[in-house]
């Protein structure tokens, strides 16, 4: 949840997350290779192209949040699970 700060005139204000998924979709315009289109909805099984850009996109914010995790981690060190009970 978003952290209340004191706004400059001395009123509660909340900060807004940095990234809301799925909150506040508006239309948008771009040019993109319908064969590329296509072929993204296929792999990914989604029946529109809007689907298909949501899900791709999704999965770069996501490939990110993991390599954010995986740099957090490095140097960690991981032991075996050794069940002796």
């Amino acid at each position: 949840m978003a952290k209340k700060r004191a706004a400059t005139d001395g009123r509660a204000t909340v900060r807004e997350p940095d990234v809301v998924y799925g909150a506040g979709k508006v239309p948008k315009s771009y040019r993109l290779s319908e064969a590329t289109i296509s072929a993204a909805q296929t792999i990914l099984g989604v029946p529109t192209a809007t689907a298909a850009i949501e899900v791709a996109l999704d999965m770069v914010v996501f490939r990110e949040e993991l390599l954010r995790g995986t740099r957090a981690m490095r140097g960690t060190v991981i032991l075996p699970y050794d069940d002796e009970s």
